[in-house]
């Protein structure tokens, strides 16, 4: 069974491409898509986050707002702004964040090989958010946001691609973010098939962001499955879009953690009763609290930085033989967060939210100040090669364990469900 394939990209003219290339549906709430689509009619948040496009006073999930991203693309697609490769191709997306480079492969992978495990996942998938994902495909007829894959570095395919970046690139812009785009189509048809062949032979694929993108995918081949009693397997449903990174090129931030309140307990209390796990030391700022390796944490609390190493006690009990418990995030929820904090789930607890860690550590210190929480925990990144095993044993990792940046662009491809 094949992993991908080439497809017939639906792209913006080179002229635009700087325009419609938005933030993933993701990332931004409504409020902030509105106000980076109100002045940019170009703005694939009009497709991708229609809401931006519907009274404030209508549901996200209210099947207008799909139908309103459904007519957007067909106002792209009729004005000339996104036009379709006239031959299935493999398309190259390098993308530059400061002294971060990372160099990807745009192409559609096999929803089958997804089902049966060769396309390899890590996380649980929240049902309303598949069901939006779901609703949104099927109302564009389209795949609009790539699923961001990783996989096991191999130097023929890194030579092959490497030779695709050596040329004259469709698209090279700089992004209100800061980070680099810049985009390859593959003219070559027999450089294709070889960069084909090549990936296919991988023995997996691995999903690093974008796990309702790719479900939704599954459901929405089943969903058209039943809609069309003769299909063949070669319709283009039965793939979805990808871009694919091979792993030492992938940037992980840390995932960071504030929680509302002590659980009852003074801060005195807290302390001591971290005392007994973490060797603790007070340091004057969040820069030196910054976790420098794996087992250690930073911690503010009552406007003060401590920085938290875990104790021989503490890394006697871990079992590093386990992908998923030997994880720092794992580690903080059954040392931290449950016996002293009470928090048993933090998928489902609203006393524990999230911080990525592009936003840095000055970001947990601004939540904590504004007195809506009381503490934050800074954790060190997950890394990919833990990804990879936890996804290997067929395990999941806790909720929001990794950070991927530069985030995928949305609009620069899209794929067509014919």
């Amino acid at each position: 069974m094949s992993l991908i394939k080439p497809f017939r990209g639906l792209r913006p003219t080179r002229e635009l491409a700087s325009r419609v290339a938005s933030h993933p549906y993701d990332v931004l709430n409504r409020e902030e898509a509105l106000a980076l689509a109100r002045d940019n009619p170009y703005s694939f948040l009009h497709i991708n986050k229609p809401e931006v496009d519907v009274d404030p006073s209508i549901d996200v999930y209210d099947p207008r707002v799909y139908e309103k991203g459904s007519e957007n693309l067909q106002r792209f697609i009729k004005d000339g702004t996104l036009q379709r490769d006239e031959e299935e191709t493999l398309y190259v997306y390098k993308q530059v964040m400061g002294e971060h480079e990372q160099i990807g492969l745009v192409a559609v992978a096999s929803v089958d090989a997804y089902d049966q495990g060769r396309i390899k996942k890590h996380e649980f998938t929240r049902p309303a958010k598949e069901d939006d994902r779901v609703n949104h495909m099927d109302a564009l007829g389209a795949q609009v946001g790539p699923v961001f894959l990783t996989y096991q570095a191999q130097a023929e395919i890194n030579d092959m691609i490497a030779g695709v970046v050596s040329q004259e690139p469709e698209y090279d812009f700089q992004a209100d973010d800061d980070t680099r785009h810049v985009f390859w189509v593959i003219r070559d048809a027999e450089l294709v098939s070889r960069i084909e062949a090549a990936v296919n032979r991988l023995d997996a694929l691995y999903v690093a962001d974008g796990h309702h993108r790719s479900a939704a995918a599954s459901r929405v081949q089943k969903l058209y499955k039943e809609r069309n009693a003769e299909h063949s397997g070669e319709e283009s449903w039965n793939h979805f879009l990808v871009v694919l990174f091979p792993h030492n090129e992938m940037q992980i931030l840390d995932y960071n953690r504030i929680v509302a309140d002590l659980n009852g307990q003074q801060a005195e209390d807290f302390i001591a009763a971290l005392a007994k796990q973490f060797e603790i030391e007070k340091v004057a700022d969040n820069a030196a609290a910054k976790p420098a390796a794996e087992r250690e944490f930073g911690l503010y609390l009552d406007k003060q930085w401590y920085k938290l190493k875990a104790n021989a006690e503490l890394l006697a009990s871990i079992d590093d033989n386990d992908p998923v418990q030997s994880l720092d995030v794992a580690i903080l929820q059954t040392s931290v967060l449950d016996p002293l904090l009470g928090i048993k789930d933090q998928r489902t607890d609203a006393r524990v939210d999230f911080v990525g860690g592009i936003r840095g550590l000055g970001e947990l210190e601004k939540r904590v100040d504004s007195g809506d929480w009381k503490l934050a925990v800074a954790l060190y990144p997950t890394s990919i090669e833990s990804l990879m095993a936890i996804a290997d044993a067929n395990e999941v990792m806790p909720p929001k364990s990794t950070w991927f940046e530069p985030k995928l662009k949305s609009g620069l491809v899209v794929h067509v469900l014919d």
